[in-house]
């Protein structure tokens, strides 16, 4: 077959090389990567507790959006629900709140039935 004499070179594309001309920039960059930025509205700070029911049976203590945070930055991070309640306190605690954090049975309970507010 003549035409297998070429055949690993054939399709080989070479990597592109860029040159970098600004190494500070392209340090700092690199840096910028790895950087977490999170931050709460005083809305969803004012959202965080669960409104109290009118009807009977038991009252709930976190809302829809508190579960959603907790669950998204789970979901987001690759987290296991104890290692996400973890994680959320650990945020709560740096960014100097006091907001009660949802253990991992009520977000375990509540993610069955969870319904994105985004949509």
């Amino acid at each position: 077959m003549p035409f297998k004499r070429n055949a690993a070179r054939r399709h080989h594309i070479g990597k592109m090389k860029f040159k970098v001309t600004n190494w500070s920039e392209y340090e700092a960059g690199l840096r910028r990567r790895g950087g977490l930025t999170l931050w709460l509205t005083p809305e969803a700070l004012a959202m965080w507790s669960a409104p109290r029911r009118k009807t009977r049976g038991g009252q709930p203590r976190y809302s829809d959006l508190a579960i959603e945070t907790a669950l998204s930055l789970g979901m987001v991070s690759g987290l296991r629900l104890r290692q996400a309640e973890g994680f959320l306190k650990s945020i709560l605690q740096l960014m100097g709140l006091a907001l009660p954090v949802p253990d991992h049975t009520t977000l375990s309970r509540r993610a069955r039935t969870w319904q994105s507010l985004s949509k």
